[in-house]
């Protein structure tokens, strides 16, 4: 049970911080705030379970689909950081939200609801760093020489970490609307322009290390 519990610890607290679904929950408020409580509530719910499926396809099958179709992690990281700075310069540059605006906004919320796989759940939830994460966890496990018992074991301690991940990014983003009423709307939006340019920095960040990695490649060969 040590060991069980220690790689359910490992899974959680690698990705945990990644994904980072506290910092997520403004973003997915702001995106979704003119739609009816109930319409974010099935949002939510289905961002995390998309999130969990993500994340298990890209532990247990991720280095196999990127060397099927030949993409290196480094460009995974480029190509998913470019996404993720182009949605949150989006979203730095969006207008601010006044009870004016509130009270005459009309919102087509079966064209929001469209947005729970993108943007909301990739990239901005389980995007390229979280991806890439997951992919470097499959890769390490080592489910050869163990026992049927001891690899069932790892895989349900792997599965009940990706399990905690995808609660946490319900639970953040089920009550991502509760922090309007204890910020209210100035606060609020200080608060989703402050994590939509933190966005924009992962994003950069993302790219950056993808593009570092493409350039050591190049300038000292394997």
């Amino acid at each position: 049970m040590t060991q069980a519990f220690n790689i359910f610890l490992a899974v959680f607290a690698a990705l945990f911080p990644v994904v980072n679904p506290l910092g997520g929950a403004p973003i997915f408020y702001q995106m979704t705030r003119y739609v009816p409580a109930e319409t974010q509530a099935r949002m939510a719910r289905r961002v995390a379970l998309y999130g969990f499926v993500l994340l298990v396809v890209s532990m247990a099958l991720g280095s196999h689909i990127l060397s099927f179709f030949g993409i290196s992690l480094p460009v995974l990281r480029v190509a998913g950081g470019l996404v993720v700075t182009f949605v949150g310069w989006q979203l730095l540059h969006q207008g601010n939200p006044t009870p004016e605006r509130d009270a005459s906004h009309t919102v087509d919320a079966a064209q929001v609801e469209d947005q729970t796989f993108y943007p909301i759940t990739m990239p901005l939830t389980t995007g390229p760093g979280s991806i890439a994460t997951a992919v470097a966890l499959g890769a390490q496990a080592d489910l050869h020489g163990g026992t049927p018992a001891e690899m069932a074991l790892v895989i349900i301690a792997a599965l009940c970490g990706l399990i905690a991940v995808a609660a946490s990014i319900y639970v953040a983003y089920r009550y991502a609307g509760d922090m309007e009423r204890v910020l209210g709307p100035h606060g609020t939006n200080i608060l989703v322009r402050l994590f939509a340019f933190i966005l924009l920095c992962i994003g950069m960040q993302i790219m950056w290390t993808g593009l570092s990695a493409l350039l050591g490649s190049v300038v000292h060969p394997a």
